[in-house]
């Protein structure tokens, strides 16, 4: 209370209780008070406190859609598509000498002895790199998070299948326990840490707890942070453990899936003629009338030009009416796509599959989309691709499959340009033009131009040297090479081989 209040109080009890309860409404946030219509729901507990409890149930809810629901199974397909692609994340070397140019020959060992081992990269040798991206792409978005452990070096029992001793480990998070939390050994949901937070070592169970072999009680083992590749799609400050991409469409898309369940169900059940006999009046229901012969049951063919004259005096043949397929369905199931779509980052075309609309609208919204794409897509590269390549480069020095020559700079041994799949191209004619003036006006480069279509500069280089280089031994001239408009045409100059 103020000064005036206190004033009040032993005379005015009442008014100063008015007034005090006006001054609380003028200072609270409309929204944080619950009334008729809002429900002010808050969320209090800390992020691990929040997924200790619901984590399972998310994650299997995601699991089981990305079973059975066409929508969301498209969805994440699309998400690896776009994040990983079927090449998957590109890795373009770049090693500087003392002098700071590109160690060209380094670069180009660095890339072949990765193009190998991107052949065999996890342990049962039954997926490509670009598979093993893939799929962990989609547990990490679909489930919240993705592991894999690190092998190097000599492990018993176990035998490389590339000339680099090293190779990955898939697990699913099932395999790190949520009800593993030991605050004396400072242990959270199945991750130690020390004071700062920083991770000490992940405690896996030996078996999928759902696998087939599972039993209850089952051990686990306590696995070094620096051999845990931990990807997580976190959403808070300190959260420990991911969260699915999809947790807050679940409801919406189990609710879609039904509903259209139910007019699928409606519609076949429409597509079904009924018809049924119409009785003139109530004496047509007498006992006279209705004895043997209602007994016996009635049909007639149906062809076209038909003439029904066989009813009774009084009857007439009339159809069901159907009102199916819903012509309100496909309205009210954009709307929820375009609702799912804003929360999974991405387009709506791209979930529902309809391109409808302007050149100008379909550019804007796949400008929007390959924001989120970008997004997820440098995740992906900072939580996994970095760090598989920084591992697998220093096992290959270390084991001797790679030779570092002297001239390369040691701090740029590890520096290296990560792609992934780009944004298409909606009009190659305008977007070739811009990138065009943009290079010659000093404002991009060609390696810039050549990235942005998905290609590495150096081998794109290598290729249009050697192409040049045939081109004008056979004397053939084509306008994107500008030598001849220069020089004159190489033709002219040197004549094919096996000519005088």
């Amino acid at each position: 209370m103020n000064l005036l209040d206190k004033l009040l109080a032993p005379f005015a009890p009442g008014l100063v209780v008015q007034r005090l309860a006006a001054r609380q409404v003028i200072r609270a946030y409309e929204a944080a008070r619950p009334g008729r219509t809002h429900k002010a729901k808050g969320q209090t507990r800390s992020a691990d406190a929040a997924l200790q409890q619901d984590a399972r149930s998310l994650r299997a809810q995601c699991r089981k859609l990305d079973e059975d629901h066409d929508i969301v199974t498209g969805l994440f397909d699309r998400l690896e598509e776009r994040v990983v692609g079927g090449a998957g994340i590109g890795v373009e070397p770049l090693p500087l000498t003392h002098a700071g140019e590109v160690h060209v020959e380094f670069a180009a060992a660095i890339k072949a002895a990765w193009s190998e081992w991107s052949l065999c990269p996890e342990t049962s040798g039954e997926l490509t790199r670009p598979q093993v991206e893939r799929m962990v792409c989609r547990t990490w978005l679909r489930d919240g998070e993705a592991l894999a452990q690190k092998l190097r070096g000599r492990v018993a029992n176990y035998s490389y299948l590339t000339a680099v001793p090293f190779a990955l480990e898939l697990l699913e998070p099932d395999q790190l326990p949520w009800e593993l939390i030991d605050e004396s050994r400072s242990i959270v949901q199945g991750i130690e840490r020390d004071a700062w937070r920083r991770k000490r070592a992940y405690h896996l169970l030996m078996q999928h707890p759902g696998g087939l072999g599972y039993r209850l009680g089952s051990q686990t083992k306590r696995v070094e942070a620096d051999r845990i590749i931990h990807i997580a799609y976190r959403k808070r400050i300190g959260q420990n453990r991911g969260v699915p991409l999809l947790h807050a469409a679940l409801i919406r898309l189990a609710d879609l899936k039904d509903y259209e369940e139910s007019e699928r169900v409606a519609a076949r059940i429409s597509a079904a003629l009924a018809m049924y006999i119409k009785k003139g009046n109530p004496d047509s229901y007498t006992l006279s009338n209705t004895g043997a012969a209602a007994a016996e049951p009635r049909s007639f063919p149906i062809a076209p030009g038909m003439v029904i004259d066989s009813l009774l005096p009084g009857e007439e043949v009339g159809t069901i009416a159907s009102n199916r397929p819903n012509t309100f369905l496909e309205g009210f199931r954009n709307g929820q796509l375009r609702a799912i779509a804003a929360s999974g980052r991405i387009g709506y075309s791209t979930v529902s599959r309809s391109y409808d609309g302007t050149y100008s609208a379909q550019r804007q919204e796949l400008v929007e989309a390959q924001l989120g794409y970008d997004l997820v897509q440098h995740e992906f590269i900072d939580y996994w691709c970095r760090p598989v390549y920084r591992e697998w480069l220093a096992m290959a020095l270390a084991s001797g499959a790679l030779r570092l020559p002297p001239d390369v700079a040691p701090a740029t041994v590890y520096a290296a340009v990560y792609q992934g799949p780009v944004m298409p191209w909606i009009d190659p004619v305008k977007e070739a033009n811009a990138w065009e003036t943009l290079v010659k006006a000093g404002f991009a480069d060609e390696a810039e131009v050549a990235r942005a279509r998905g290609r590495n500069p150096q081998e794109l280089k290598r290729a249009r040297e050697a192409e040049i280089r045939v081109n004008r031994e056979k004397g053939l001239v084509f306008s994107s090479d500008a030598y001849h408009e220069l020089n004159g045409s190489p033709a002219a100059a040197s004549p094919p081989a096996g000519q005088d």
